[in-house]
Parts: C-alpha cells; sequence; structure tokens
C-alpha cells in the first residue's frame, strides 16, 4: 500500500496576507474616530481628544506607509504579522489609558488581536500576543486618565469591580483564545488529511489502471505478435528454399507483417493514454479483490487466514475501484502490523449486503483511541523487540481508508474481540447494489 504520512500535507509554518491585516487596521482606526466623534461630540464628554486623535492618526500614517512600501497580497511571516498584531494592542492600549483604561468598556477589545493570531499564528505567537494583552491590561488597571464622564456626577467604579473586568478580560483572552485555536486546528487537520486522501485516491487509481491494461495488453498482443512470429519463420523459410524467386507473394507476408506490427502500436498507445474502460479486466469477484489485497502482505511472517462463505446468491463482482483496494489493503496492513501470529479475513455475501471483516491477534484498539478512530493524524505508536522496530498505525492512513471505503457506498466499523480473545475486529459492509456497480474509479473522486 501507498505509505502517506502526516508530514507529507501538514504545513509546519502559517502565513497572513499583509492586507488581511492591513484591513483590520483600518477598520479599527475608523471604528476609533467614530468612537471619539460619538463620545466628544455627541455626548458632549470631556475627552483629551489632541492624544486620542494622534494615535489614531500615527496608525493610518504607518497603514498607508506599508500599502505603499509592499505589495499587499505580500504573505507575512509569522513573526512579522504578531508584530502588527502587537501594535494593535499598544495602540488600543494607548487609547485606554487616556479614556478610562479598564472602566472604559472597551476595554474587551483586547481579545481581538489575540483570536487573529489563535486562527492564523502559532501557539508560542498566540501565547506571546496574550501575555502582552493580559500585561497592558494590568497596568491600565493601575494607572490611567478618568473615564469621560458628566462632571456634574462623575462615575466612581468600586475596585472589586474593576478587579472583575481584568479577571475577565484574562479569562477571556484564555478560554476564547485555546477554543478558537482548537476548531481551527482541527479544521486545518481535516482540510489537510482529504488533500491527502485525494492524492492517495488518484495515485491508486493510475496504478490500478496499469495493473489492468497490463493484463489486457498481454491478452491483446498475443494474437499479432504469434502472427508476426509465424510470417517471421515463413518468410525465412522462402528466402532459404527459393531464393526469393517469388516477390509477390514475399510482398504480401511483409504487408501483413507491417500491419500487425501497426496493431502492436496501437496497442501500446492505448497503455499510454492510461484508460482501460471497457477492458474485460475491469471487473473482479469480491474473492479476486480479496487475494489481490492480501498477496502483498503474505511474507511478513504473519499468518493471513482467508474465509470466503459461500450463500446461496452468486458471487458479487464489482469495479476494480482504486477506493476499494487502496482502503481495504490498508486496514489489512494495519492489522499485519499489530498482530501477533495470524490475521483473519472473511468475507461472506447474500442478496443485499456484502461484507469483509479483518482482525488480528494483536493487543487490540487502545479505548480512548477507539471512541476517536478514523480522525486524522490520530496514532498510537508501540515498541517491539528489535527486529521488528517501532509499529504505529491509526493514524492518517486509516482517516483516508475509512474516507475512501465510505465514498463507494460502505459502512466502516471497529471493534475490539470479546475477552477472553483479544485483537481488533473491523467490519466493511456494502449494500450488495452499490458493491457491483458500474461506478467507476473516477467517480469516487467527485
Amino acid at each position: 500500500m501507498t505509505d502517506v504520512t502526516a508530514s507529507d500535507f501538514r504545513h509546519p509554518r502559517r502565513y497572513v496576507r499583509l492586507d488581511t491585516i492591513l484591513r483590520l487596521r483600518w477598520l479599527a482606526a475608523l471604528g476609533q474616530l467614530a468612537a471619539i466623534f460619538i463620545v466628544a461630540q455627541g455626548l458632549e464628554f470631556d475627552l483629551p481628544i489632541i492624544p486620542c486623535v494622534a494615535i489614531v492618526g500615527l496608525s493610518a500614517l504607518l497603514n498607508l506607509a506599508l500599502q505603499m512600501t509592499f505589495n499587499p497580497m505580500q504573505r507575512l511571516e509569522p513573526l512579522h504579522a504578531a508584530a502588527l498584531l502587537a501594535l494593535n494592542i499598544a495602540e488600543l492600549a494607548a487609547l485606554l489609558f487616556f479614556t478610562g483604561g479598564l472602566q472604559n468598556p472597551f476595554s474587551f477589545l483586547f481579545l481581538a488581536p489575540v483570536l487573529i493570531a489563535a486562527t492564523a499564528l502559532p501557539t508560542r505567537l498566540t501565547m506571546a500576543l496574550g501575555v502582552f494583552a493580559i500585561a497592558c491590561a494590568t497596568i491600565l488597571g493601575f494607572t490611567h486618565l478618568p473615564l469621560p464622564w458628566d462632571t456634574d456626577d462623575p462615575l466612581i467604579l468600586p475596585p472589586i469591580y474593576l478587579a472583575g473586568v481584568w479577571l475577565s478580560i484574562v479569562l477571556a483572552i484564555g478560554v476564547t483564545s485555546l477554543y478558537t485555536f482548537q476548531v481551527t486546528e482541527q479544521a486545518r487537520k481535516l482540510s489537510d488529511a482529504l488533500a491527502a486522501t485525494e492524492l492517495v485516491l488518484t495515485r491508486e487509481q493510475h496504478l490500478t489502471q496499469i495493473d489492468g491494461l497490463a493484463a489486457a495488453a498481454a491478452h491483446e498482443l498475443g494474437t499479432p505478435l504469434s502472427t508476426i512470429f509465424l510470417i517471421s519463420r515463413e518468410l525465412e523459410k522462402a528466402l532459404q528454399e527459393n531464393g526469393a524467386q517469388d516477390p509477390q507473394r514475399l510482398t504480401g507476408d511483409l504487408k501483413i507483417l507491417r500491419e500487425q506490427a501497426q496493431r502492436c502500436r496501437d496497442i501500446l498507445a492505448k497503455i499510454a493514454q492510461l484508460s482501460s474502460s471497457g477492458a474485460p479486466f475491469d471487473r473482479m469477484p469480491l474473492s479476486t479483490l480479496i487475494e489481490e489485497t492480501v498477496a502483498p502482505h503474505r511474507d511478513f511472517g504473519i499468518e493471513i487466514k482467508v474465509r470466503i462463505a459461500v450463500a446461496g446468491a452468486s458471487e458479487p463482482v464489482g469495479m476494480r475501484n482504486p477506493a476499494i483496494l487502496y482502503g481495504v489493503g490498508n486496514i489489512l496492513e494495519n492489522a499485519v502490523d499489530f498482530a501477533r501470529a495470524a490475521v483473519e479475513v472473511n468475507a461472506w455475501w447474500n442478496t443485499d449486503n456484502v461484507e469483509i471483516v479483518i482482525s488480528d491477534d494483536g493487543p487490540g484498539i487502545a479505548p480512548d483511541i477507539l471512541k476517536r478512530i478514523g480522525e486524522p493524524y490520530l496514532s498510537r505508536r508501540r515498541t517491539t523487540d528489535d527486529a521488528q522496530g517501532e509499529r504505529g498505525g491509526l493514524g492518517l492512513g486509516i482517516f483516508i481508508a475509512r474516507t475512501l471505503l465510505e465514498r463507494t457506498g460502505a459502512a466502516v466499523s471497529f471493534a475490539n474481540r470479546t475477552f477472553p480473545d483479544h485483537g481488533a475486529v473491523v467490519r466493511i459492509v456494502w449494500p450488495r447494489e452499490r458493491f457491483e456497480s458500474s461506478q467507476t474509479a473516477d467517480e469516487t473522486i467527485a
């Protein structure tokens, strides 16, 4: 089976476009200007307008400088993106310093840059921004100018309330950012795993087509090559016996020889196009499918027992589908990896269903893994003796296998054998009409 590892598809670094950061900074600047105008003109509160407008103006000038100096579509290094987000936190802290500190209800905007970092930056940078935001909130809790309010009836908040505001900001930054990071990471893992699934299916599809075309070519090339061989012998005998006294006969034989050679070239051209549709090797009975997936794993010191229960109905015959071949083969490979001595492959069918059950005599699937099996990048490795080395499984390969099999209409379930037996059991069940359908490998990609 094709070996696909998580490192082949997961991106170790994350990048944010400069345009994205600039749009957020422009939105923040416009919102801050609107808030200053409403408080100063609409509510007629005493507000230090000059320092506040100066802070917003410096932010706008920096945005203009970045837009003119760099390509907005440029993807920033994580450290540079974190620096711009840290600058947003510092600008917000400066505005809050002149407008009441933690008494200002807009102090909860400290959460915004940290959430953006949680969705787009590495963990260490997100944590650094979170600590910086908490530090700014802590400083504002002790030093700030008064909150703009009615001078005749000033608002005085008790210290315990301000401590609660500070604690709520800290908890919001920590909990919400952690939740956002986990959701984003799970979505990224799933996206990468599905991309790996499509790549594996395409690769297996090409390998399966080459296999079928090779058999078809051997079958179809047999007749013209036999004809070429016979004519060649006849020409050789004629040249020896007649000394080329009958040129008309030799011309006819050479024409046939050329036609047969052209036929061989046409057949080989079909192979080059990787299109085996309609070939007699496109379909395979269930027993052949099992034997084809079992054969590569017979020489690894693990006994593989195949039992096919013949029911009253005729044996199901399905398409040579690379999704099924890879999916069943990958699950069988995991069973061989974890088995101690033997793996059993049992198959049966009736008029409604087709079922394959793969079981081993290994340690089984751990309870915590069993509940989550099928998730991408879920894996548990165990170390065995030096002769066998380290074995691992139940990670991206199982996710790909399960996804491909479910696309063909199969229901895949995982369990452990009932005590006192031990080992894992994987059950794959298709509706018979889906297994025998004329669905091609190309259609399973969609």
